[in-house]
């Protein structure tokens, strides 16, 4: 079942992320547009994405539009820059009558921004090794000195809720000092999960910099909304939104920026779309 954004305004927009990391993505979406009716799926019976293989994730990838297509899903934000980079074109080739959004490492934006052409990038394994990010660097970061580092274990400290324990600040520590110590004055979050551990990012970056010597971070999920606009999607009456989101993840909603999302998830989630989940999950065991 597919529909055509452009004249349906009745359709969801579907969004997915290997766990609550597209999170920080759903709340860009909703801020602009408060009335469009959203589904979030959090697939994190496969996170984190980043060591698996990319025909891992197409097929994850695949198998979740699918199922959001089948909830009347309009376009489709892949909210995760690992699975894009794994997947998005091959999604668009296999569904063409699907509007797909990609997330993408802001290196054009850092490279726009940095003062002394220094720039740090945190993202997965998945995300470095991509084409995708290979042809970023390409085109954008050809006249700056990247720095980059994959933080082994912080998709997973998230997951976990532990946004500012001991394990997380030593993960964080371990990929900022050497990036500071050569002066990076910008650094990109090349993950949807990593703006949920932003103040310790600015905390940890501040105690080594010093008082009065900044580093300006850059995230890709605000530029989605404006994507997300440019393919069509309209506003509807009401909003309704409905997560999938695995026992523990609702916690993560008191931790985005804004923190208006956790009123949202207190509302009755569709039995519907419940039972449609209940029966994807089965099928998966």
């Amino acid at each position: 079942m597919t529909k055509d954004p452009s004249v349906d305004g009745d359709g969801s927009i579907g969004i997915f992320d290997s766990g609550v990391g597209g999170l920080s993505v759903l709340e860009q979406i909703h801020t602009i547009m408060p009335y469009e009716n959203l589904v979030y799926f959090a697939d994190q019976q496969h996170v984190p994405y980043g060591p698996r293989s990319d025909s891992e994730v197409q097929r994850f990838s695949l198998e979740i539009s699918r199922f959001l297509i089948g909830l009347g899903a309009k376009i489709i934000v892949v909210a995760c820059n690992t699975a894009s980079a794994a997947a998005l074109e091959y999604l668009r080739e296999t569904l063409p009558d699907i509007a797909f959004v990609g997330m993408e490492p802001a290196i054009k934006p850092g490279a726009v921004e940095t003062q002394n052409g220094r720039v740090g990038v945190l993202a997965t394994v998945g995300t470095f090794d991509s084409r995708r990010y290979a042809s970023l660097m390409t085109r954008f970061a050809r006249e700056i000195t990247i720095y980059e580092d994959s933080c082994p274990g912080l998709v997973e400290q998230i997951e976990a809720g532990e946004l500012d324990s001991r394990e997380t600040r030593i993960i964080l520590s371990r990929a900022l000092s050497p990036m500071l110590r050569e002066d990076v004055d910008t650094l990109i979050l090349g993950c949807t999960h990593y703006p949920f551990v932003l103040p310790l990012i600015e905390e940890i970056a501040g105690r080594l910099r010093g008082a009065g010597d900044d580093v300006l971070v850059v995230t890709s999920d605000s530029q989605t909304q404006w994507v997300v606009l440019g393919q069509g999607a309209t506003r509807v009456s009401s909003a309704q939104f409905v997560a999938d989101l695995s026992e523990g993840a609702s916690e993560m909603f008191e931790h985005t920026p804004s923190g208006e999302m956790r009123s949202t998830l207190d509302q009755r989630i569709d039995k519907a779309t419940r039972d449609a989940l209940a029966r994807w999950a089965r099928g998966k065991k």
